[in-house]
């Protein structure tokens, strides 16, 4: 009989492979907690029709969804942002805000397994509700490039590009797209990075040939690197001086005599976009962060800024992703709240990691290991065992009786970084042989000291 083998997409997390994914989650969780975001959990379990209210019915082909026994239509959860909507949603009005919210769990999508890509997988969330201006999308970047950055990864191994979706649809406005016209564009642009030219046939094919002009400005707006760039390409699409004289006045007061409707909001947006940058500057985390509107996320529920951490030198590509939502908990059925929200994987994680040398290493090793002569000896031993566990210390001994040479070997190998010994000789003088494993240094301490010495040792008080 051959056995059997976990189904594709699907892992076992053998004690190594856990030690270094509890790594990962412990890295993200401290970044979230340091930025004193809260902890939640939620069903893995969730009814059909949550999906499809947020992304449609073609959303179903990708679930692991199936009549459960009461003859409801349920599935497995492929992200967490419908849940903590519902969960929100149900709950806003006791909800102190803003509302910054984070989990850690496993996923499910019924799609072909590739490299970065699993049927289950887990991911790290983080979301902020209640927050309607750009501060949210400002302490979720940071959040976002400490989660990556706590393991040691620098702006060389990776960045965030950041886009607007608004910014798109007032652009596009302003170049006389309609906006049936302008979420085509908008799916050429997100394939545009792989396609080329090929993908404006989404475009062609729906509203027809694009005018030279119109997809020359479209192609300028793509190659935008700075907030710089970005105020020039604008202000040189709008006519006139209205957006010029909307940024000058900042508040937008009623003595900017000639703001236009789409002015306004392009140079709202364009103001939105400085505060971000500048805040993350001040953060010192310039260097991570690239202005890329090449980046305009596929879901369509998005309502705002835009961001994605890529990986700086390898085929990893998209390490990460999110942005802002605020007519998600409306549509679910709730208030009306305002979201921003992103989610990173722990499989490119692992990878990435692993690439640059930065997994560590299997993290189970004892810290003391003890050898033991005759029964007398063992019986001590482990009086002496059982208080350092108990005091929090990683403690191993040999089951069977073994020779001390054979011992002695077993605890070099073990990694622990101290040998108690507990021999006939020590025994009759109420000691205990304390030997590092690292020069083989011995010496002699109280029986009755093993625990607060050993603590002494290990953790320097």
């Amino acid at each position: 009989m051959a056995g059997f083998q976990s189904l594709p997409g699907f892992r076992d997390f053998y004690p190594e492979d856990f030690s270094r994914r509890q790594h990962i989650f412990r890295t993200w969780r401290q970044a979230a907690v340091s930025f004193g975001f809260q902890e939640y959990d939620a069903p893995v379990l969730e009814p059909l029709e949550l999906y499809k209210t947020k992304s449609g019915d073609e959303i179903e082909a990708q679930l692991f969804s199936f009549k459960d026994k009461g003859d409801r239509e349920v599935s497995l959860r492929p992200e967490m942002t419908p849940t903590v909507c519902r969960m929100v949603g149900e709950k806003a009005g006791a909800l102190k805000r803003p509302i910054k919210w984070f989990s850690i769990a496993e996923f499910y999508r019924y799609e072909r397994a590739q490299k970065g890509r699993l049927r289950a997988f887990h991911q790290f969330n983080a979301d902020i509700f209640g927050e309607a201006g750009p501060e949210a999308e400002i302490e979720l970047i940071a959040l976002l490039i400490q989660c990556l950055a706590g393991f040691g990864l620098t702006k060389d191994d990776f960045y965030v590009r950041l886009s607007d979706r608004d910014l798109w649809f007032f652009y596009l406005e302003a170049l006389g797209f309609t906006d049936a016209q302008a979420r085509s564009v908008l799916t050429a642009i997100d394939r545009y990075e792989k396609a080329g030219d090929d993908a404006f046939k989404v475009y062609t094919e729906a509203h027809g040939a694009m005018s030279a002009d119109k997809k020359e400005k479209i192609l300028a707006f793509l190659q935008v690197k700075s907030v710089d760039a970005l105020e020039r390409t604008i202000t040189q699409t709008i006519p006139g001086e209205t957006v010029k004289e909307s940024l000058k006045a900042g508040d937008f007061s009623a003595q900017v005599a000639d703001v236009t409707a789409k002015a306004l909001p392009l140079a709202m947006r364009l103001l939105d976009w400085k505060k971000v940058l500048a805040r993350l500057e001040a953060m010192g985390l310039k260097d991570f962060v690239q202005v890329d509107l090449s980046v305009v996320r596929g879901l369509a529920y998005y309502t705002g800024f835009v961001f994605e951490a890529f990986d700086r030198k390898g085929d990893l590509r998209a390490l990460a992703g999110g942005g802002r939502y605020n007519d998600l908990i409306k549509k679910l059925g709730y208030a009306d709240l305002p979201a921003v929200g992103f989610a990173i994987g722990d499989v490119t994680t692992s990878l990435l990691i692993e690439q640059r040398g930065l997994a560590p290493a299997h993290g189970t090793a004892p810290q003391v290991y003890v050898v033991m002569g005759g029964e007398a000896e063992r019986k001590a031993a482990f009086a002496d065992i059982q208080a350092l566990r108990a005091a929090g210390f990683r403690v191993e001994y040999p089951f069977k009786d073994l020779a001390f040479g054979k011992q002695f070997k077993a605890a070099s190998e073990s990694g622990a970084k101290i040998a108690l010994i507990y021999g006939g000789d020590e025994l009759a003088k109420g000691v205990v042989k304390l030997r590092d494993l690292a020069d083989r240094a011995e010496r002699e301490i109280p029986r009755g000291r093993v625990v607060a010495l050993v603590r002494e040792l290990l953790t320097g008080h």
